[in-house]
């Protein structure tokens, strides 16, 4: 079907509803590489005046790839809900947009509403909408989950603990992990990048996880975030794993370019769910997408970026993810050129994951080749706290020294929560203070000299021998 819309005495026409979506988008890189992105304003303009009269019913009824070519597509389709649908069926895009933004429309109608949701209606209003329509619908959205400890309740943010090392050494990681929670973070996950995917590092990785969090009774999860075929692997063994991590993307073409199929994630949901390890909850999987996947695998199928972006959380929606992560800058600024892009895209990703039903968190980073720096970062992670994130990154220093860029640090996490008045994960909150890192409030006290934490950190032996 085709669209057209008329700005002043030019008349702009665009061949399919994919053409259209990828014109209305908000100028990025990834969109001008794929040559997909409005050639002028005036065109980007008279897309989005064409995509407002669009129909949510005929969205849904142009795939924009084939049902039978894309995995992907058959589960959007296939897992819709008709009857949530119902109340906003005879919506267009520009209605839909006005709907989420009402005053009546709050956290309870919009979770009835989010299985209704496709990840391609949920792209279409965000193409109409201003970043600060973005922050206020996101805020009213409400996505709480559970495994040791509880996700995304309101008036909270949760902090990944990334204590990643250059060649996974025992004492650097249990350093980082010691100075992360002496700073209040990990309630989200203490989780690892790995240096290799060798399953003995994993497993020892795993092990060091599990006994660290034993040993002090940490109300938290721990994860190595390796391919999910390790995990399986790993888990059929015996190992302590608590929650299953993987890369997701919004085309089959895209997962296949990850070594994954939805086949695959379900087998890795089952064995996790079966392991039992979860104490409040059981929340197990991880998964992390980010812009300009598709693109730089050439599995888009001419897909502008946010839309495919917005299909990767229809992938993962009907895992029940405790966590899912959108790493905004870290592909790079042939995708997101600027810290303007970058604040976009992050306020995208997060509107779209938390109006599909998903806890939503953002690494708030760059790498150091992106026209972007860490005054864009602040921009991001206060407008972030504002749209309610469920969780951001705790990096020693914001310096990623093994994967190699710039994210959120510990310090970032304090400044967020005392300048929005945001807590920590109740039960986590509660562990802080049992162990003087705390006051009740919330409050960092300063660490008494000989503190536990500290001791082992410093120690050569280090906690796990």
């Amino acid at each position: 079907m085709a669209y057209s819309k008329c700005v002043g005495t030019a008349r702009y026409s665009f061949p399919t509803l994919k053409s259209l979506l990828a014109k209305a988008s908000p100028p990025r890189a990834g969109d001008r590489l794929a040559g997909i992105a409005a050639v002028t304003a005036e065109e980007n303009i008279a897309a989005k005046l064409a995509l407002a009269d669009v129909p949510l019913s005929e969205i849904l009824a142009q795939p924009l790839i084939p049902y039978e070519d894309d995995e992907v597509t058959r589960l959007i389709l296939d897992t819709h809900d008709v009857r949530a649908f119902a109340p906003i069926s005879s919506m267009t895009v520009g209605e839909f947009r006005e709907f989420l933004l009402s005053h009546d429309t709050n956290a309870m109608v919009l979770a009835r509403l989010a299985p209704a949701v496709t990840p391609e209606m949920a792209a279409a209003v965000c193409k109409l909408m201003r970043n600060q329509d973005l922050i206020l619908a996101a805020h009213k959205c409400q996505v709480t989950t559970a495994f040791r400890n509880t996700i995304g309740l309101p008036g909270t943010m949760a902090v990944r603990l990334q204590p990643n090392h250059p060649t996974d050494e025992v004492a650097g990681i249990v350093a980082s992990i010691a100075d992360g929670l002496m700073y209040g973070c990990g309630d989200a996950v203490i989780g690892i990048n790995p240096a290799t995917d060798q399953p003995a590092r994993i497993e020892e990785l795993l092990r060091l996880l599990d006994d660290f969090i034993q040993r002090y009774a940490i109300p938290t999860q721990g994860c190595v975030l390796c391919h999910v075929s390790t995990t399986l692997d790993l888990m059929a063994a015996g190992m302590p794993v608590d929650l299953v991590f993987q890369s997701i993307g919004g085309t089959e073409a895209t997962n296949r370019s990850f070594g994954i199929t939805l086949a695959m994630l379900r087998e890795a949901s089952d064995a996790a769910h079966s392991l039992k390890r979860g104490t409040v909850g059981r929340n197990a999987m991880y998964f992390e997408t980010g812009q300009g996947s598709a693109l730089s695998a050439d599995a888009h199928h001419g897909i502008d970026q946010q839309t495919c972006e917005a299909r990767a959380y229809a992938v993962a929606r009907p895992f029940d993810p405790l966590l899912v992560n959108s790493v905004v800058g870290f592909i790079g600024p042939e995708y997101l050129y600027n810290g303007k892009e970058i604040l976009r895209a992050a306020l995208e990703d997060h509107f779209c994951g938390k109006l599909m039903g998903l806890p939503m968190g953002v690494d708030v980073c760059y790498t150091n080749h992106a026209e972007a720096d860490q005054d864009d970062m602040d921009v991001v992670l206060a407008a972030l706290a504002a749209a309610g994130v469920t969780y951001i990154m705790g990096v020693p220093g914001a310096d990623d020294v093994m994967l190699g860029y710039q994210s959120t640090s510990f310090h970032d996490a304090l400044f967020v929560r005392e300048a929005f008045g945001l807590r920590r994960a109740p039960e986590f909150e509660k562990w802080l203070a049992s162990m003087g890192i705390t006051d009740p409030s919330g409050r960092l006290l300063t660490p008494a000299a000989g503190h536990r934490l500290i001791e082992d950190a410093t120690s050569a032996a280090g906690p796990t021998q």
